[in-house]
C-alpha cells in the first residue's frame, strides 16, 4: 500500500461522513425520526446477512453487503429523491452515476472501479446479487411504515397502487420475502393503514 492510496482512502472516508446528514423520508421503527442515509445502509447490509438463506438465487453474500452499503452514497451530492415523489423520477441514474463517480472516484483506481462498478449493478437490478439487495431496499421502509401505522404512506397520501407497484420488485430476488410482504400489504388495507 502506497501513502498516496492511503491519503485517497481516509479523504474518501471523510468525504463518505456526509452521507449520515442525508434525510431519508422514512422514519425510523415506531419512532417520529427521519431515519438517514447512513443508518438505512447499515440496516440492509444487516438484513441482507439475516435473510440472505430467503434468496431464490445463489448469491455472494459479501458483495449484496458492499452493495447496500453503498448504494446511497452518491445521495451525498444527489440528495434522496423519496420513492414516491410526483415531480421526480426515482430512476434518475445518469445524474447518479455523475456522482458515483467524483466521490468513488476520490478512491485509488482499482476500488474506485470496483465500487463504480457494484453501484452501477445494483442500479441495473440483473444480477441475483443486485435483485436481492434491491428486495432489501424495498423491504425495509415497508416494514417501517407498518411499525409507524401508514408513516409516510399516510404522510404524503401514496396509496395501495403505488404502493404495490413499487415494492413488487421483492419478488426478483426472493418469492418467500414478497409473499410475505405482499401480505403486509394487503393486510395494511384492511388496518386502514395504506388506502386503495
Amino acid at each position: 500500500m502506497t501513502a498516496s492510496n492511503l491519503l485517497k482512502q481516509i479523504e474518501f472516508i471523510k468525504e463518505i461522513d456526509k452521507i449520515k446528514y442525508i434525510q431519508r423520508r422514512t422514519k425510523l421503527f415506531n419512532s417520529n425520526r427521519n431515519e438517514n442515509d447512513a443508518e438505512h445502509s447499515w440496516h440492509l447490509a444487516m438484513m441482507a446477512i439475516v435473510l440472505s438463506e430467503y434468496s431464490d438465487a445463489k448469491i455472494d453474500l459479501l458483495k449484496v453487503v458492499k452493495m447496500v452499503l453503498i448504494h446511497d452514497i452518491v445521495e451525498i451530492d444527489a440528495g434522496d429523491t423519496f420513492i414516491y415523489d410526483q415531480n421526480k423520477n426515482h430512476d434518475n441514474t445518469a445524474e447518479e452515476l455523475k456522482c458515483a463517480k467524483r466521490i468513488f472516484g476520490m478512491l485509488p483506481e482499482k476500488q474506485a472501479v470496483e465500487f463504480i462498478d457494484l453501484w452501477t449493478e445494483f442500479e441495473a437490478g440483473v444480477s441475483n446479487e443486485a435483485k436481492f439487495a434491491k428486495s432489501m431496499d424495498r423491504l425495509e421502509p415497508l416494514l417501517q411504515n407498518i411499525s409507524n401505522n401508514g408513516g409516510t404512506w399516510e404522510e404524503f397520501s401514496v396509496n395501495f397502487q403505488s404502493v404495490y407497484e413499487k415494492k413488487k420488485v421483492i419478488k426478483n430476488g426472493s418469492a418467500e420475502l414478497w409473499d410475505y410482504a405482499e401480505k403486509l400489504i394487503n393486510d395494511s388495507v384492511d388496518k386502514g393503514i395504506l388506502k386503495k
